[in-house]
């Protein structure tokens, strides 16, 4: 085979392998420029997120300041909602300080999220109870408290449930430990499982936040 055969050849080689890497490198930018990228796996924070975030029940609530509150008020920023109730025992004062915790390590350049708590026992959960209760945690801790159905569908949205039983004529009110993470579209976007680390949930909405912003990203160029 003289020089020239060789040379021509080789050329051809070339432009075989530049056409196929042009076209698979191609494929694989419009793959990660146009399909939504996955949920992440937490599971070792014990947390479940949605590819496709769960949109929430429409509810009309009261809020801790008694404002009539609905799903529209919780677009816009982001929410770790928790079913409880203030004469929780146990549970929810646990679950709250974990959330005032998590609240102090979140990084200032992440957008700092409310955390709401939805009553399971209205009756004794006034505005003004509410409002007690909340307040001893920060100034961006909120509850809502109203019509016991409409508070059980809210939290069914949420993945929780609530009982009431009675015990030596004390009302007792078993309900769902977990906490659920709520996008600014008002979403239920994951769901966080105890035990709850503050440590791990801060990074765990970290690490949801960034996904939720290059998907939103995505979809909008």
């Amino acid at each position: 085979m003289n020089r020239s055969v060789r040379v021509t050849l080789f050329a051809l080689l070339l432009l075989v392998v530049l056409i196929f890497g042009g076209v698979v490198g191609r494929q694989v930018f419009l793959a990660d420029g146009g399909e939504p990228a996955p949920a992440p796996d937490l599971a070792e924070m014990n947390t479940y997120v949605y590819d496709q975030p769960r949109p929430l029940a429409e509810f009309t609530l009261t809020n801790e300041n008694g404002e009539t509150v609905t799903r529209e008020n919780l677009k816009g920023r982001w929410t770790f909602a928790f079913v409880g109730y203030t004469n929780c025992p146990d549970i929810c004062p646990a679950a709250m300080a974990n959330l005032r915790r998590t609240d102090k390590l979140l990084s200032n350049e992440l957008p700092q999220p409310d955390y709401l708590l939805v009553s399971a026992d209205p009756e004794h959960d006034t505005p003004e109870q509410l409002k007690a209760y909340t307040g001893f945690f920060g100034e961006n801790f909120h509850g809502l408290t109203g019509d016991l159905e409409t508070l059980r569908e809210l939290a069914k949205s949420l993945s929780a449930v609530f009982v009431h039983r009675e015990v030596d004529g004390q009302l007792l009110v078993d309900h769902s430990g977990h906490f659920a993470l709520v996008n600014p579209d008002g979403e239920l976007a994951a769901v966080i499982q105890p035990p709850h680390n503050p440590e791990q949930l801060a990074e765990a909405f970290e690490r949801i936040y960034l996904w939720a912003k290059i998907n939103h990203d995505k979809a909008s160029s």
